[in-house]
């Protein structure tokens, strides 16, 4: 069983045939997704979307994106979320560090409170660590939570084994596919097997072979075959281990 733990398939680009988007990631083994939120006005959706396709489980959260519309109130709409729905994890959160139009003091305080939350719900997290690694390891250290993903990691060996440290699992997905990324390649060889969870982050991040389309969850197949040669393992261990990687990280799943 294919698990794609980072799929926004609540997104708009899906509205016109997200129907036949399930059905084509079922025809190749994708039994669950899981759909983070990203900012209160997409809680609802998000809630909704789960419930209707079987075999997909929310997270909430505020991505630091769209901190700048954010208030202070909807981190307790969060919290009346994470108790009316089941979720499998808080997020997506983190920080990024590679948009120039950005207020740093905005996405730390949104970060950190929403640690909080994950830690007072004893819930796990989906990271966004783009440029943002470093900070983001500093703040782990001091609000311990139970783990998580960082999301389409792109780090180095070093941090690599700082977030398996902290019980965290490393999201890799169309971005290693990449014949330029040579050393995102280098890095899911080298790492532990029982470190690595696939996800797409459909729509956006396509692999190689999708070019500048639309990603959608059913390239977590293909994803996980490029993986499993790069590795030199077959195909179905790959798989195998993914998927307990990511409910061992995720119980709710």
């Amino acid at each position: 069983m294919l698990i794609d733990t980072h799929c926004h398939l609540d997104a708009t680009e899906f509205d016109a045939d997200r129907d036949a988007v399930m059905a084509r990631a079922h025809a190749v083994g994708v039994m669950h997704i899981v759909v983070p939120a990203v900012e209160r006005a997409n809680f609802d959706r998000v809630a909704a979307l789960c419930r209707q396709y079987p075999g997909c489980s929310p997270a909430y959260g505020i991505h630091p994106m769209y901190v700048d519309r954010a208030l202070a109130a909807d981190l307790d709409v969060l919290r009346e979320t994470l108790r009316r729905e089941q979720p499998v994890a808080v997020g997506e959160i983190g920080l990024d560090r590679f948009v120039a139009d950005r207020d740093d003091v905005r996405q730390e305080f949104y970060f950190v409170e929403q640690l909080k939350i994950a830690r007072e719900f004893e819930l796990p997290v989906l990271l966004h660590v783009r440029r943002a690694i470093d900070p983001i390891l500093k703040h782990l250290r001091r609000i311990h939570v139970p783990g998580g993903i960082a999301h389409a990691f792109n780090g180095s060996r070093q941090q690599a084994d700082e977030f398996i440290k902290l019980g965290f699992k490393l999201g890799f997905g169309g971005a290693m596919t990449w014949p330029r990324a040579s050393r995102l390649r280098e890095l899911v060889v080298v790492l532990p097997l029982e470190s690595i969870v696939l996800e797409t982050d459909a729509p956006d991040i396509p692999p190689v072979w999708v070019g500048r389309e639309r990603n959608e969850p059913v390239e977590i197949a293909a994803i996980a075959r490029e993986i499993a040669a790069l590795r030199k393992i077959d195909v179905s261990a790959l798989v195998a281990a993914t998927m307990a990687n990511a409910k061992a990280v995720l119980p709710r799943l």
